[in-house]
């Protein structure tokens, strides 16, 4: 591990990156699109989620390595972006949207909207969006977020999504596509309540279930599936499905919260790197003796650094066996981390932490910094936050 941040740290000096950046490892993401390539069932198309990847270039990279033209979507200007980067993609929300927010951009009469699917969870929601496709005269493609055993919302049973589908099939500007099912809290359930096989098994078996009240022009969209559970899905696999496709973001840049069993051989390619600042012999305010005792307790630190930045979603990974210095706080200006005492850590160094999430994250630095081949070769722009 020495010698990959040695490496990366030459190569941002020698970029003339002084200042927090999020560095992206080109090879490992490469490996990384390879490797769910080659797991990925054959008879599922793959949803990338540019929450997750919001990176123009990052997206390119990904969807013209895997021949993937649809996306899952979170937020309007980016998916206004994503619509006019990519031509012929196919937009899901993978959440309900406001209507009047959804007025807003159908009111401009953009043909590029058409390419979205929007997402019903509840009737009084779908009500209001066959208001809305009247008021404006336009059709609109839906599809159904159905609860698989997440219970964050959505049509909680088969029998409820029966009945808002023979609403919608007795309108004449809403069509149904499909539904969404996600099943994100499969990998976390305790084995004293079944563990996780059972809780996937149960999700695709509810999934089934809904897809049972869909009629043969209505299946367009059976989406299941995220980064943490996409490559256990598909006929031979652990939970085999009705799905035709799932959605895959944060597994390709793997941030720390997806390091679960259904992304075994996935590395982490995105980091942030960021200059020290002071090197200091760890002291508290106040009397003295009361840090001694502390650090004889083994809870504070003998040695330290202020890092440039901070409070950012993740972890210290190098140097190996630094941590967030906890008595001393956050700062988003300059951090206290507790470092091991055989450090050889300097002013000027640069620290680096692994991401706990990529959505967000990745649009907090300005251009991504790639790394491929111990060098910085290009600089990628983030989509917008907001």
């Amino acid at each position: 591990m020495d010698a990959y941040f040695q490496t990366m740290t030459a190569a941002l000096r020698e970029a003339g990156l002084f200042k927090p950046c999020l560095v992206l490892d080109r090879d490992r993401l490469d490996a990384n699109i390879a490797l769910t390539r080659q797991k990925l069932a054959p008879e599922l198309e793959l949803r990338l989620v540019d929450k997750s990847l919001s990176c123009l270039p990052l997206l390119s990279r990904i969807a013209n390595a895997l021949g993937a033209t649809r996306f899952m979507t979170f937020h309007l200007p980016i998916s206004e972006a994503v619509l006019k980067a990519f031509p012929t993609a196919d937009l899901l929300f993978g959440k309900p949207m406001p209507v009047d927010a959804v007025r807003q951009v159908l009111s401009r009469r953009d043909d590029a909207w058409k390419r979205v699917c929007w997402l019903i969870d509840t009737q009084a929601r779908l009500e209001q969006y066959m208001v809305m496709a009247e008021t404006l005269g336009c059709d609109l493609r839906i599809a159904f977020e159905v609860d698989i055993g997440l219970h964050r919302g959505g049509i909680a049973e088969p029998a409820a999504l029966s009945q808002a589908l023979q609403r919608v099939r007795q309108h004449p500007l809403l069509h149904c596509e499909g539904i969404m099912g996600y099943e994100a809290h499969a990998p976390h359930i305790p084995n004293l309540f079944g563990g996780p096989e059972k809780a996937l098994a149960g999700s695709v078996a509810a999934f089934q279930a809904f897809i049972a009240c869909l009629a043969s022009g209505e299946r367009q969209i059976l989406n299941t599936g995220g980064s943490k559970t996409a490559l256990l899905h598909g006929a031979q696999k652990q939970a085999p499905t009705q799905a035709n496709e799932v959605s895959i973001g944060s597994a390709f840049v793997l941030p720390s919260d997806f390091d679960t069993v259904g992304l075994t051989g996935f590395r982490p390619a995105a980091f942030i790197a960021t200059p020290v600042l002071k090197v200091v012999e760890a002291k508290l305010p106040g009397p003295a003796f009361v840090g001694r005792v502390l650090q004889a307790l083994g809870r504070f630190p003998r040695r330290g650094c202020y890092i440039y930045g901070g409070k950012w979603m993740a972890k210290p990974i190098f140097p190996e066996g630094a941590r967030e210095g906890a008595t001393l706080g956050q700062s988003s200006n300059q951090q206290f981390m507790a470092l091991p005492d055989n450090t050889k850590l300097q002013p000027d160094d640069f620290f680096f932490l692994r991401p706990t999430q990529s959505e967000f994250v990745l649009q907090q630095f300005g251009a991504i910094a790639v790394f491929s081949q111990g060098r910085i070769v290009e600089q990628w722009p983030v989509l917008p936050v907001g």
